[in-house]
């Protein structure tokens, strides 16, 4: 990594913590989990399947959408893996994945819920 020199010393510690700065695929790769998640319908899911493993008939059902609409949104969550899914005949469920990330997206979810839903549950 090329050393950053900062146009101005005000006596913090921006210097030597920049140094250690990751690169740029970890803030590429942090944006673009923040991106899925940015999505109100991809919420509504992981929500559901964080305590919950379903079919996709369900999932719209349960989130009031068309399942090709769901089926999409599975993808794209299923393609980041933070998603498992499982066959049983002609029947897929999903739910989440067991994955560092995935559980760290729920933890994230399940704050964000807690600070804006306090007096809902």
């Amino acid at each position: 990594m090329k050393e950053i020199h900062l146009p101005h010393d005000h006596g913090n510690r921006t210097s030597a913590f920049i140094q250690n700065m990751p690169c740029q695929d970890v803030f590429d790769k942090t944006a673009e989990t923040f991106t899925l998640i940015s999505d109100p319908t991809r919420v509504k899911i992981l929500w559901l399947l964080c305590h919950t493993e379903d079919c996709v008939a369900n999932i719209a059902a349960a989130i009031e959408m068309s399942s090709p609409a769901v089926s999409h949104h599975l993808r794209v969550l299923k393609q980041a893996g933070l998603l498992a899914y499982r066959k049983c005949g002609k029947e897929v469920y999903y739910t989440l994945a067991d994955t560092d990330e995935a559980k760290l997206v729920h933890h994230i979810v399940d704050i964000i819920f807690d600070l804006n839903c306090k007096e809902r549950y």
